[in-house]
């Protein structure tokens, strides 16, 4: 009896796990990788289809395999995570995209690249939501708001850095790799990130993990590819009969998936995403907005890299290093975000859109008015402006997505918010991108990308208005 209630006490006082400024800085490394690697290819498809003579469906499948097995097994990753530890599996997925970033950059053709760009987005969703999970079960109080700016911050700095990184390593050339440059880069990242896990970031796990959810993961996996997949590829195969197809079994899976989890919910089991999470008002209202802004960010960062090579001639470098300035104004202006935060609370976010749509506003009138002289200082101005409005919406959305998320379903919670942003990424490509593409034949690139810029802008606007249902304050 005495050794029992000595066991319990000693259960009680354990510590619980606590994320350092080291184990911090190592997951933000783990989260800035496949956001990064989203993005990195979008200079380097040009030199990647001249080198492997791939057309342009195989080339967006490189970009597409890669975002679609990303988004589709994210909220797996999470409860994987939630089960068997996640700093386990933070490890593990780190170990798996330095292996699959090595096959992408060693790939001797067209459809391999494809394949291991397909695992390397498999090994991101293992890693990506842990970090978020492991910041919400392993912070507390201000620390947490400080460690979810800073994610915000670097998930919207990658994006962006991962265009310029991209066209800085095709230009480089570096011990004449090319394009494999922007994939072999990630091995010694990844080396450095191993070393750092070791060593700082703790381990944490659900107190009450549930199995993996096979019904519920089958159809969320069917849904997501039967939407992404078509949309991203369609226009580049013709749109042939499969993905109209694809496109009709979309809403089937969806509406399958949703009843499935729903009915298991109330038969006491936990599914993939159980629907009472959408209970929470904050992360319901903050994935609504989350699907705009990443569709109009993704979409805008693949056109201005097509328009910027093939319309006004720049190099993979210039074309990346006209988006330098947004990255630098969408950093310094996050870190003020929580100070602004404790001040205004959420309307921070409605001014970030205002401020984001002004930017816009401004990139598409020098457009209209300057092309094709638009080669870095004209774009900078708006640029600018748009970074700096992003950055006041993208971190602070994060955390009122899961700020009233409890730790015992961190995993989940993060999961659902990533897949939702990943999916939207993917769909921005897809929507935006295949808009451009279509105009630009008719009516030339300046009005096709005009065009383009303006349907932003209407997303832009839509954001803002939906800022204003947020809660006023976050938890």
């Amino acid at each position: 009896m005495t050794e029992t209630l000595a066991s319990r006490t000693a259960r009680s006082t354990v510590v619980p796990p606590v994320l350092g400024g080291l184990g911090l800085f190592t997951v933000l490394l783990g989260a800035a990788l496949p956001l990064i690697d989203f993005f990195i290819v979008n200079v380097a498809l040009p030199t990647i289809g001249h080198d492997l003579a791939a057309s342009d469906a195989v080339l967006e499948l490189v970009v597409a395999g890669y975002g679609v097995a990303y988004a589709v097994l994210l909220v797996l990753g999470g409860r994987l995570g939630d089960m068997f530890g996640r700093r386990r599996l933070f490890i593990g997925g780190m170990i798996a995209f330095g292996l699959t970033s090595l096959a992408c950059g060693l790939a001797p053709s067209a459809w391999t690249l494809v394949a291991a760009r397909v695992a390397q987005g498999a090994a991101s969703a293992a890693m990506l939501p842990q970090v978020l999970a492991t910041i919400q079960s392993a912070t507390a109080g201000p620390r947490r708001a400080k460690a979810m700016g800073l994610y915000g911050a670097t998930a919207g700095l990658s994006m962006v850095a991962g265009q310029i990184l991209g066209g800085v390593l095709v230009a480089a050339d570096i011990a004449g790799t090319g394009w494999r440059a922007v994939f072999l880069v990630n091995v010694p990242v990844v080396l450095v990130g191993l070393f750092l896990a070791a060593k700082a970031v703790p381990e944490t796990r659900s107190q009450h993990p549930a199995p993996v959810d096979g019904p519920g993961t089958a159809l969320l996996a069917i849904a997501l590819v039967s939407l992404l997949a078509p949309l991203t590829e369609g226009r580049a195969s013709g749109w042939p009969l499969w993905t109209w197809v694809s496109l009709a079994v979309f809403p089937v899976a969806a509406t399958a998936f949703y009843l499935v989890e729903r009915r298991a919910e109330r038969l006491g089991r936990t599914p993939l995403v159980p629907p009472s999470l959408f209970s929470n008002l904050p992360l319901r209202r903050g994935l609504v907005m989350i699907l705009p802004f990443s569709i109009g960010f993704s979409g805008f960062m693949f056109v201005i890299a097509v328009a910027l090579q093939q319309g006004v001639a720049l190099s993979p470098v210039r074309a990346g290093l006209t988006l330098a300035p947004m990255a630098v104004s969408f950093f310094v202006v996050s870190l003020l975000g929580p100070r602004l935060v404790a001040r205004w609370g959420t309307r921070v976010v409605t001014a970030g859109g205002l401020v984001q749509a002004v930017g816009v506003a401004v990139l598409a009138l020098t457009v209209w008015s300057s092309w094709p002289h638009v080669g870095g200082l004209e774009l900078w101005p708006g640029v600018i402006i748009a970074g700096a409005g992003q950055a006041l919406q993208l971190p602070i959305l994060f955390r009122v997505i899961l700020s009233e998320v409890p730790p015992a379903r961190a995993g989940v919670g993060s999961g659902v918010m990533i897949t939702a942003q990943q999916s939207a990424l993917a769909l921005g490509v897809a929507t935006l991108g295949t808009l451009f593409l279509t105009l630009t034949p008719g009516h030339g690139m300046r009005d096709a990308l005009v065009t383009t810029l303006l349907v932003q802008l209407a997303g832009v606007a839509l954001t803002t208005g939906l800022s204003l249902r947020l809660p006023r304050t976050i938890a």
